[in-house]
Order: C-alpha cells, then structure tokens, then sequence
C-alpha cells in the first residue's frame, strides 16, 4: 500500500495507459474488417493507401505491447518499488503515439492529430517521471 500512495501519480498514469492502448487493442482484435476498412478510407489519398493493413498490425502490436508493458510495470511498481518494466511501457506508449500523430498528420486529419497530442502528454510526463 506504500508504494501506491508514493506513486500514487506514476500508477494513475499507468492506468490511464493500459486502459487506452489495451481497449484499442482489443478494439482491433475484435473487429479487424471495421477498422482496416474504416482506414482504407481515411488513408486513400496518402501514400499508405496500400499498406493500411500492416500498419494497422504494427500499431496493434505495439499498443498491446505497450498495454502489457504498463501493466506489468504498475504491478513491479506497486509490489517491488521497481519502475524498469514501466519505464519501459512509458516510452512504447510515446513511440506508438507518435506513429499515430503521424499517420494523422499525413492523412491531413488535423483534428484527429490534436486528439493524439493529448493522449502523448499523459505518456511523456509519466516518462519524465519514472526517468527522474
């Protein structure tokens, strides 16, 4: 118990994580078609049009990578004091979020961009955290 209250912000931030990268993943998973169609579409007048289903499993990979990450880092965290596996699940969220932002960026889908940037801030103060 300790540990959560020491770290009660590093934990908040893990769950905010493992609740946005998990869910998207099991999002993917689930209905694969829906969104690799729904892609197809906001990607065709980019020079992805024709790649869509790789980079969706790229990015299905690394957010539940990242998810499973922070997961495993909330609990070393919680019952170790030890943040390594955090860490590490921090900087894979910022990564998979800047493959997102750019995406977004080259889709011209500048609104869905700003959604990204605010998802990035939570990732990168929690790496600026378990850094220090």
């Amino acid at each position: 118990m300790k540990n959560i209250l020491d770290h009660a912000t590093e934990v908040l931030l893990l769950l905010f994580l493992i609740i946005t990268f998990l869910q998207s993943g099991f999002d993917k998973i689930s209905d694969w078609n829906g969104n690799v169609s729904w892609l197809k579409e906001h990607f065709s007048k980019t020079p992805f049009r024709n790649t869509v289903p790789l980079m969706v499993g790229i990015i299905l990979v690394t957010e539940v990578l990242a998810g499973i990450l922070c997961l495993a880092g909330m609990y070393q965290l919680i019952f170790n004091g030890d943040t390594s596996f955090a860490f590490y699940g921090a900087i894979l969220s910022s990564i998979t979020l800047l493959m997102l932002l750019f995406g977004q960026r080259v889709a011209k889908d500048y609104e869905g961009a700003k959604t990204i940037a605010v998802y990035f801030i939570p990732s990168i103060i929690l790496v600026f955290l378990l850094q220090s």
